[in-house]
């Protein structure tokens, strides 16, 4: 196979760009008009190569750096590395599957979690507590999940919308993972009331706390 280039990879994002899908995802804070699935289909015919990857990053377009995410190594980058790119992770979808396909996978996970957690700047620190959700789904030993309810009950209510979203999807978690804490996640939830108006589809589960937790509780146990 020939080598793509990151010019080509561009031109075949621009050719592909939608102005109706970019006016949709700008509201969702996404700068791209690019069909997901087409997108992903790039990156499946790309296949891993890491330096391709690096290099699509280092454009700065949103496009090009959803595909560099799909086409790295995670294991690849170091640390600070990572912490570097979040920080410049404008778009909310590349922040989201920078976490998830990339930070999660990597041995700096906890690590970063923990440092990311505590940052001031609430983007940052909602990357934190998406990895701390995943820690309260998989791997709970060492959390101290009553703290972490003691947090999420005296911040969320007030939290900047990215930050909100990532402290009530681990309020969410604990409730459904941890029948010793459901109780008082469900009372945080019903009291502060986030997300409980909330425009939800037909037959998609609300983000409201109380009712996310009691529908996924109602599918296990059914």
């Amino acid at each position: 196979m020939t080598e793509t280039t990151v010019a080509e990879v561009l031109a075949e994002l621009k050719a592909l760009d939608d102005p109706k899908m970019r006016a949709v995802n700008e509201r969702h804070g996404d700068d791209h008009g690019v069909n997901l699935t087409k997108l992903r289909a790039i990156a499946k015919r790309l296949k891993t190569q890491q330096d391709l990857a690096r290099e699509l990053w280092a454009t700065d377009d949103t496009a090009a750096r959803l595909v560099a995410l799909l086409i790295c190594r995670p294991k690849a980058f170091e640390r600070d590395e990572l912490d570097t790119m979040l920080r410049g992770a404008r778009a909310a979808k590349v922040h989201d599957w920078l976490v998830n396909y990339v930070v999660k996978k990597s041995v700096y996970a906890e690590e970063l979690r923990v440092a990311w957690v505590a940052d001031p700047d609430p983007v940052v620190a909602s990357a934190g507590w998406a990895l701390t959700t995943e820690r309260v789904a998989k791997k709970p030993e060492g959390l101290d999940l009553a703290a972490l309810l003691d947090v999420i009950e005296a911040e969320m209510k007030d939290a900047p919308e990215r930050l909100q979203w990532a402290m009530n999807h681990c309020l969410a978690q604990i409730g459904i993972s941890h029948e010793r804490h459901r109780a008082r996640a469900l009372e945080i939830g019903e009291r502060l009331e986030v997300l409980k108006d909330y425009p939800t589809p037909p037959n998609c589960t609300s983000p409201y706390a109380p009712i996310w937790i009691t529908e996924m509780v109602r599918r296990t146990n059914s």
